[in-house]
């Protein structure tokens, strides 16, 4: 039941939201040359890998000029980025990864290797599931 109403509201969010990606888009790329979409490898259902979409919040290589994670003021965030982040439009792409299955509206957040790594065995169990858009504390 909860993959069939993953798979409807997606297709119906993707649909509606339309306009408000091709907005997004342009603002991304009138900031920024770079791809609008960021595609963060991230570990699913079962320990499987898979591309997370994101809108682009960061400049280019971000992640080879400082720390993984970020701060409110961190100067590689775009200005445009600051505000998706802000309204966590940013997110709204992964509609894509809920219509393919690989993510759900609630649930874990995906999470990247290096850390699913170290999860001990009971920590494990979070991997049996689908993550999620948003998680169940968040909401």
């Amino acid at each position: 039941m909860k993959y069939l109403f993953d798979k409807i509201f997606s297709c119906l969010g993707i649909c509606i939201f339309v306009p408000l990606f091709l907005v997004l888009s342009i603002l991304i790329k009138f900031e920024d040359t770079g791809p609008v979409f960021y595609r963060g490898l991230r570990i699913g259902r079962n320990g499987q890998p898979f591309r997370v979409f994101k809108f682009r919040t960061m400049v280019l290589n971000a992640e080879n000029q400082g720390a993984s994670s970020t701060s409110d003021d961190d100067p590689r965030i775009t200005r445009i980025g600051r505000f998706l982040r802000k309204y966590k439009l940013d997110e709204f792409p992964q509609l894509i990864n809920v219509l393919k299955g690989e993510m759900s509206f609630v649930g874990p957040r995906p999470e990247v290797k290096k850390f699913t790594d170290l999860y001990t065995e009971e920590e494990k169990v979070i991997l049996t599931v689908r993550p999620g858009i948003t998680d169940w504390a968040s909401m």
